[in-house]
């Protein structure tokens, strides 16, 4: 890699068909380019290709958009093409909760995660000092039944104003209605504890402790309109038996949530994650 060199990433998906490789390295290579990872795969169950491609060239990257535009034509492909490493503006929503928020905050200033946090907010206060000593705005947005829909435009100006390209719920406690999911789709990711749809409610440790559960795990997933049912990036568990206390193992599943809402940002910020359907393809 030279000084004039860029480090591209290609994410792709489009119906399986003969010459798709062939057809994105020939025009990376056209263009100079020389792949330093690629990894490929053909779901048998719906028909489609995804292909992930990092690349360094010296190439115009808007000569580079246009030839692989009229690729994509040719493929009827949906693709992404950015900056490898390019840290994606991100928008952190939080209740009262901050053992998520505070690990994306702490991971991002630490640099071990390709984001830029642009702002938290909350449909509480409680976390304003937290945003606050990690130098990050903080937005107060109540929500009642009554101002939900005011509250949701809000949100999506806040959005707009700070050309925020991911959204994370770190452990927002409020249900996103069917019209924001919908305005958000494909760039929010939600996590929560894995013991739904069995315990219900409010403490669900404690009722997990009651009924002497053996594992505790946490989802990652894309938000949609089907609550708590979206395209699911990563999960994650951690054995646990009777010793552990309804404290220990709400505390066990804390970090279990830090772990896999991490690894979902980090994969989503780095375009790892392609959309098949209702599930994802992730390139790790």
């Amino acid at each position: 890699m030279t000084a004039s060199d860029t480090r591209f990433v290609l994410a792709l998906s489009c119906p399986d068909q003969p010459g798709i490789v062939h057809a994105v390295s020939g025009l990376l290579a056209e263009h100079g380019g020389n792949i330093t990872e690629s990894q490929q795969f053909g779901d048998p169950d719906t028909g489609l290709f995804f292909m992930r491609v990092e690349v360094t060239t010296a190439a115009d990257e808007d000569a580079l958009r246009s030839a692989v535009a009229g690729l994509a034509e040719r493929f009827s492909m949906s693709w992404k093409l950015d900056r490898a490493g390019r840290r994606m503006r991100t928008l952190v929503m939080v209740s009262k909760s901050a053992h998520c928020a505070n690990d994306l905050l702490f991971r991002e200033r630490a640099g071990t995660l390709p984001i830029d946090i642009v702002g938290v907010t909350g449909n509480h206060t409680t976390l304003a000092d937290l945003a606050g000593f990690y130098g990050k705005p903080f937005t107060h947005i109540p929500v009642t039944a009554d101002t939900k829909p005011a509250a949701e435009a809000a949100l999506l100006d806040l959005v707009s104003e700070l050309d925020v390209e991911l959204v994370v719920l770190a452990r927002y406690m409020q249900i996103l209605s069917p019209s924001l999911s919908e305005a958000l789709r494909g760039r929010a990711i939600n996590i929560h504890h894995s013991f739904l749809p069995s315990f219900k409610g409010a403490r669900p440790y404690f009722q997990a402790h009651d009924r002497g559960v053996k594992l505790i795990g946490a989802t990652a997933h894309y938000v949609t309109s089907d609550l708590d049912e979206g395209p699911i990036i990563e999960q994650e568990i951690e054995r646990v038996d009777h010793t552990h206390t309804p404290e220990s193992l709400t505390a066990v599943g804390a970090d279990v949530e830090r772990r896999a809402l991490a690894r979902a940002v980090r994969w989503h910020a780095e375009h790892r994650v392609l959309l098949d359907g209702h599930r994802t393809i992730v390139f790790k």
